[in-house]
């Protein structure tokens, strides 16, 4: 019989018997650091296939491997991250075109800030279509399929 494995051997940075937290798979983090280094695989020895510079991205985690997270980014590109360099802090990222953000949770509410597509916010909470956001200080509600970071049916906060 042949068996097959589906995970790079990595001893240096995978203890026997370590395992992953009992977190969900996929779910959302955000990057931690100002500067974060995505890999083509789950180690140091593997290489740099992007640098982020950008804190609080969100990120989406597609899989676990020891100290390793395989994330996928808003425009779609995957790769591993170790997890010390991410965060449980919800955040989002506007897509597409320049949003509104609302003074209420209604179409028909006053707009109270508009933000440009790419811009990253801090995710407060989500419940039904809309979602609570804050940029730079200032926070409204936002239509959740306006933003990359939230399941279409999580609740948040």
């Amino acid at each position: 019989m042949l068996l097959i494995s589906t995970m790079p051997a990595v001893a240096a940075e995978c203890r026997p018997g370590e395992a992953p937290p009992p977190a969900p798979v996929p779910r959302f983090a955000s990057l931690k650091k100002g500067e974060v280094n995505m890999r083509t695989g789950p180690g140091e020895q593997y290489p740099v296939s992007w640098t982020y510079k950008r804190r609080g991205l969100p990120v989406e985690i597609i899989k676990e491997y020891c100290i390793w997270r395989q994330v996928r980014d808003p425009d779609g590109e995957t790769g591993w991250v170790n997890k010390n360099l991410l965060t449980g802090e919800r955040t989002a990222y506007v897509t597409r075109s320049v949003r509104a953000l609302r003074e209420r949770a209604d179409v028909n509410a006053k707009v109270v800030w508009r933000v440009e597509p790419g811009v990253t916010g801090r995710l407060l909470f989500c419940a039904r279509a809309w979602c609570r956001m804050s940029v730079d200080g200032k926070s409204g509600y936002i239509l959740r399929q306006e933003i990359w970071g939230v399941y279409p049916t999580e609740v948040v906060g």
